[in-house]
Parts: structure tokens; C-alpha cells; sequence
């Protein structure tokens, strides 16, 4: 123990005396200090000694505390204070913090600190002055956190660099070790070029800015982008300076895309054009150059405000149309590769950088026009005749069918298509209108919808066959002079419409099967293979539904029209009898006519029984169940009567009177009309 501790404590037991002496004394000064109220206790009953105890003034109670004030230092839970080391052991270290009692850390909170010796000065964390076992509870671990955090939230606001270690990479770039922080730095932060392999940096230290904190969820962005930006920028306003077309620079390839090559020009990227790379045709910059390879490039064209610049390789070299052979003229035979194929035809190159256009009307004779791709692929190796050249504009125009005879000059031609012949072709194209069909090579004929089948009604020809189906056909017309060749399929057979009429006659029943049903009509198939249609009106059954596609039900002939090759059919004539009744109904009418015409034209025989007869007639064709009472007729008169008869019986003698009550009585029965006409 030191002489000046001897000195405090000596100090203290004195005051302790006199304050026992002098309570009074010692409550009126608060000041002293917690040691010397520890030691003594102000309630205790027994405080007689305290009588004798000597009294200090005040300046020497200052001086008192001063002096035992001043071996302890004030300290705040929670914060961080230097600690200085007093004993290594094998497993912890004892540190000293001007405290009552000193602190014992464990040595592996200490492992990023070799040799760690007594004397030593470490930063810790206060975690409390006194734990549930009384004891001083110090870290250390705590205290580099928050000194890290210090650190970091110090670099945000003054823009400081720092310095990490990579520890692992993740998904959009790393994790870096920042003062014991993780902080992540995205790979669009790593560098100003894109980069590839982020597993490079794995292990390295890099400097860094920090960009971003997230204090809720202690999250810390970095960029080490930052640091060079400012570098290349320096760099960039030096080349665009001196920047000028024309002008040869050496870039490094940085990225591809199938448009094109970023090229770093040392601090500033150009784009260099897929189609400016080489003279000759490529399909994507890595089929002649590769990442990271350093090339030569021109300048073509360049923007200030906008900092782009466009690049070119292929204009390092001459064009290879300067060095095209003097002997290359219209009629010429050439040979290359066919470097791409369009819709409109195809690009032969003859050699790196000169191609010709074959266009898909000069790959065959045919007048009907197919795609490209029916004839040539990209990367077939052709030969063509060279139709037009132009060396100034550097375009060629060539063609192929032209190394084949046209087969419509032919001798032979119109004999072998002549009209009535028969051949087989292969579908081509399917039209609205119809289809082509190709006889051979470069002679297409065309079979109009309406000549394909004598009694189906084809709306589309891809309803009767397909692209590339073999198809017999017969020539109807032949027209040289236009190169037009007329065809037809149903003509192949006879026309079944000549025969028809007599096996579908109007009223004859037949099984048909409903095929198709739109808004005004069912197509139906008829034995044989004919079509006939049926009104909706005629498409009700007997239970009130209309029918369905698919179903199979008789139909009975309505209509033949061979003109119009028309077969109209009904499936409700087939079970409503109400057309029969009302033919029965007016051959019943007809009868009663012929009477009444027999009642006008009688002039001597009719009678009120005949007209009985009437009634009842017209009863029947009313439709009465039960038939009329016949009515009393008056007896005939006798050939001769006697001069005092009753009125009544002798009207009847008079044919005139007959007449008359004839006419009454069918006017009455609702048989004839006043003016006498039938009903």
C-alpha cells in the first residue's frame, strides 16, 4: 500500500472520530466523502465516543477530500474508458480502471492482440460497476463495437476511407469485415467495369466509403467504386479533350452484348458496333474477339454532353469491295456462303465483306413466291449467276433458278399439261380462294375451292387436305403466255348431281346426320356423301327441342335444286300430321262443292233431305264426333194432288222454290256466299 493511501486512511478514521464526537458537525457537511459515510453509521445508538472526537474546519475537510478524491476516477455504466493491464494469466487478464476494484477479462476477448503484456493500455466497455456477485463486469468485445460504430457513423459524416477484409462473397455482391462490423459492398460498387468473379477478392483488404446505415437493423453499405470514380473522371476529361475522329486509341473489351462491345478506353467506354467489328458478316462479337483483349479501335463519332463515343475496327483495314476481281460482271458465275436468310430472300457472301441479295423470286421459276427458307439455309454453300453489280454502292443482285431452264419455255410443255391430262402434284400454299399445287419445279397450278368436290360445300381448302400432301389433279386451262395453269380434283370424277335427282326425290325420307348447325340453317349429311341443308324453322322434333350436331334422324326432301346444287330437307315433316289432316280437310271441301253445284244446277230434284245431307257433311269436315239427327223430310208430293193440299207440301212442286230454299239452307251451313261462290 502506498504512503499516500496510508495517508487517506489515517485520514479518515480521524474523521470518523469527529463526526462521532460532533454529529452536528457532519451533518452539516454533506461533502464528505462516500468512503467515510460507509464507515460510519449516522443512526447507530451508541455514539458516545463520538464526544471526544476532534473537530476540523472546513478548509481542512477540502483538503481531505481533494486528497481522497483524487484516487478515484468518476465512471459511467455503459461507456467506454481506457483500462490499463496489471496481470496476465493463463486464462484472464486482471485490468485496473481507477476503480475500488479492478476488472478480469477473459483472455480470449484479447485474441486479435498478441503479447499482450502488464502495462498495456486496452479500451473496455462498462457493463456495471457491480454485478449480482459484487464484482466490477468489464468487456471488451462491447468496447471495439462501439468504438467501431463510432468509427463508421465519423466516415459517413466526414467522407473518410476505410479499410476492410473481404470475409465471403453472397448473392449481389460481398461481405466485408469493417472494425469487426459486417458491412456489405455490392458488386456494383466493387469497380467501374463490371465484374465477373467476385470470388477474386475473397480474403483481400480493400478501402472503402461507407455509402449507407441502417441503424434499426445495423446494417452498413460500402463502395469502393467511390474512391476511383474520382480518378477516372480526371482521366475521362483528359481523353474527350483530346478526343478527335479519326484518331486510333487501344481500349481493353470490358463487356459484350449481341449488339456490340463496351470498350474501356482508360477511365471512359466506348461502344463498338457489331456491324463496324468486321467487313465480313458475324452473328455475335465472340466469334472474333473475347473479354479482356486488348484491341485496337478508330474513333467514329463522339458526343461531349453526352460523354458517348462510338468505336470502329473493321475501318482499320480497306474495304474489301476496292479489291473486288475487274472480271466480276452481270452474267457471272459465283460461289460463296449463304451468311443469312430473310424473308425476302437471301445474303450469298463471294468473299469477306461482299455479299449479293438472292431474292426468293430469283430462286425458282415458280410464280407463286414461298419463303426463303424453303430453299436455302444459312451456312449452305451455293452457286449463283450475278444479275446486276453495282462496285460504286457496293451492291450485287443475284440469282438462281437462272442455272436451270425455265420449264414453261419448254418444247414439250403443252403437250404434258395439255387440257383434260391428269398428273399428281404436292400442295404448296393453302389460300381463301384455294390451294397451289406444284407439278415440278417452278410450275404451280392452282385448284380453286369450288373444284374440289362435286357435293361438299369447303369453305377453307384445309378442310380437304393439307400443306405437302400429294394431290392428283386434271389440267382445265393452260395460259403460257401468263404462266397461269388451271386445275381441278372433282373433275377426276363424274357429276353426281346428273344421277342425284332421282335418288332424293321431293318428299322421299331419308337417315341423315346434322353436321353443322349455324344461326339460320343445319348442314346435314346425306347418304352418299351429299350435303343438304335444313331451315331452323324444319329442325324442331316432335318433343319441342331443335337438334343437335352429331345426332342421326330422318329427314324428309323439301327441295332439289341441281342448278343450284341445293338439297333442302325437314326432320318436323316427318312426324307433324296437320299438312295430311288439312289435305284430307280439303278433299272433303271439293266434295261438298261438287254438291252444292249439284243443288244450284237441279231444277226439279232437290229436297230438304238432300240439304239434311249437306249438314251433315259439313259437320264431318268440322270435325264433329257424332253425326246430325236427320231431318224430316217432307213427303214427296204426288203426281197428282188433290185441289184443297196444305200450301206448305204444294211450294214444293215449284223447281224454282227448290232452288230457292237450296240456296238458304247451303247459305246457312256456311257453304256458300250470298253471290253463290263455294267457300
Amino acid at each position: 500500500m502506498s504512503d499516500e493511501q496510508n495517508k487517506v486512511e489515517e485520514t479518515t478514521e480521524a474523521a470518523v472520530e469527529t463526526t462521532a464526537a460532533a454529529p452536528e458537525a457532519a451533518t452539516a457537511a454533506p461533502e464528505v466523502a462516500p468512503v467515510v459515510e460507509e464507515a460510519f453509521d449516522w443512526n447507530a445508538s451508541d455514539n458516545s465516543n463520538l464526544s471526544s472526537a476532534p473537530s476540523y474546519s472546513a478548509a481542512e475537510k477540502a483538503e481531505m477530500e481533494a486528497l481522497y478524491g483524487g484516487t478515484l476516477s468518476v465512471i459511467d455504466e455503459k461507456s467506454v474508458i481506457a483500462a490499463k493491464v496489471i496481470a496476465v494469466n493463463d486464462n484472464d487478464i486482471v485490468v485496473s480502471i481507477g476503480h475500488k476494484s479492478d476488472g478480469v477479462l477473459p483472455k480470449s476477448e484479447f485474441r486479435d492482440t498478441k503479447d499482450i503484456a502488464v502495462g498495456d493500455d486496452v479500451d473496455v466497455y462498462v457493463v456495471a460497476l457491480e454485478n449480482k456477485a459484487g464484482q466490477l463486469a468489464l468487456s471488451r468485445t462491447k468496447a471495439k463495437m462501439v468504438k467501431a460504430w463510432e468509427t463508421i457513423y465519423a466516415a459517413l459524416d466526414n467522407d473518410d476511407v476505410l479499410e476492410g477484409l473481404i470475409k465471403r462473397r453472397t448473392k449481389g455482391g460481398l461481405i466485408m469485415d469493417l472494425l469487426g462490423v459486417e458491412a456489405f459492398l455490392p458488386g456494383s460498387q466493387i469497380d467501374v467495369k463490371p465484374i465477373r468473379d467476385f470470388d477474386v477478392f475473397v480474403g483481400k483488404t480493400m478501402e472503402v466509403k461507407v455509402v449507407k446505415i441502417n441503424a434499426a437493423f445495423e446494417n452498413v453499405v460500402v463502395s469502393h467504386k467511390m474512391l476511383i470514380e474520382k480518378d477516372i473522371e480526371e482521366q475521362r476529361s483528359a481523353i474527350i479533350k483530346n478526343l478527335d475522329k479519326g484518331q486510333v486509341l487501344e481500349g481493353t473489351i470490358k463487356n459484350m452484348t449481341n449488339f456490340g462491345v463496351f470498350i474501356d478506353l482508360g477511365g471512359l467506354d466506348g461502344l463498338l458496333h457489331i456491324t463496324d467489328i468486321s467487313w465480313g458478316r458475324i452473328n455475335h462479337p465472340e466469334e472474333v474477339l473475347k473479354l479482356d483483349e486488348k484491341v485496337k479501335v478508330v474513333v467514329l463519332d463522339f458526343d461531349d454532353d453526352k460523354n458517348r463515343i462510338s468505336l470502329g475496327m473493321k475501318q482499320l483495314h480497306p474495304h474489301p469491295w476496292d479489291a473486288i476481281s475487274e472480271d466480276l460482271s452481270e452474267g457471272s458465275k459465283v460461289k460463296g456462303k449463304i451468311v443469312n436468310v430473310a424473308d425476302y430472300g437471301a445474303f450469298l457472301e463471294i468473299a469477306p465483306g461482299v455479299e449479293g441479295l438472292i431474292h426468293v423470286s430469283e430462286m425458282s421459276w415458280s410464280q407463286h413466291l414461298r419463303n426463303p427458307s424453303d430453299f436455302l439455309s444459312q451456312g449452305d454453300m451455293v452457286e449463283a449467276v450475278v444479275l446486276t453489280i453495282d462496285k460504286e454502292d457496293r451492291k450485287m443482285s443475284l440469282g438462281i433458278k437462272q442455272l436451270t431452264e425455265d420449264p414453261w419455255t419448254t418444247q414439250d410443255f403443252s403437250s404434258k399439261y395439255e387440257i383434260g391430262s391428269v398428273h399428281t402434284g404436292k400442295v404448296r400454299n393453302l389460300t381463301n380462294f384455294g390451294l397451289f399445287v406444284e407439278m415440278e419445279e417452278g410450275v404451280d397450278g392452282l385448284v380453286h375451292v369450288s373444284d374440289l368436290s362435286w357435293t361438299r360445300k369447303i369453305k377453307h381448302p384445309s378442310e380437304f387436305v393439307k400443306v405437302g400432301d400429294d394431290f392428283e389433279v386434271k389440267v382445265l386451262e393452260l395460259d403460257i403466255d401468263n404462266r397461269k395453269l388451271a386445275l381441278g380434283h372433282k373433275q377426276l370424277e363424274e357429276n353426281p348431281w346428273d344421277t342425284l335427282e332421282e335418288v332424293f326425290p321431293v318428299g322421299s325420307e331419308h337417315q341423315c346426320t346434322v353436321i353443322e348447325i349455324n344461326e339460320k340453317v343445319a348442314v346435314l349429311e346425306l347418304p352418299y356423301g351429299i350435303e343438304g341443308i335444313c331451315t331452323n324453322k324444319h329442325s324442331v322434333k316432335e318433343n319441342g327441342s331443335k337438334i343437335e350436331v352429331g345426332e342421326a334422324l330422318p329427314f324428309k326432301v323439301l327441295d332439289f335444286n341441281k342448278g343450284e346444287k341445293k338439297i333442302v330437307l325437314s326432320h318436323f315433316k316427318t312426324w307433324d300430321t296437320s299438312e295430311q289432316e288439312a289435305a284430307e280437310k280439303k278433299k272433303t271441301k271439293v266434295k261438298a262443292s261438287k254438291m252444292v253445284g249439284k243443288i244450284n244446277n237441279s231444277t226439279d230434284k232437290t229436297t230438304l233431305g238432300e240439304l239434311d245431307a249437306l249438314s251433315a257433311l259439313k259437320a264431318k269436315m268440322e270435325g264433329k264426333t257424332e253425326e246430325p239427327a236427320a231431318a224430316e223430310a217432307p213427303a214427296a208430293p204426288a203426281a197428282e194432288a188433290s185441289s184443297d193440299e196444305d200450301p206448305k207440301a204444294q211450294k214444293y212442286k215449284n223447281p224454282e222454290t227448290n232452288r230457292m230454299v237450296g240456296y238458304k239452307k247451303a247459305l246457312e251451313l256456311g257453304i256458300i256466299d250470298e253471290a253463290g261462290n263455294t267457300l
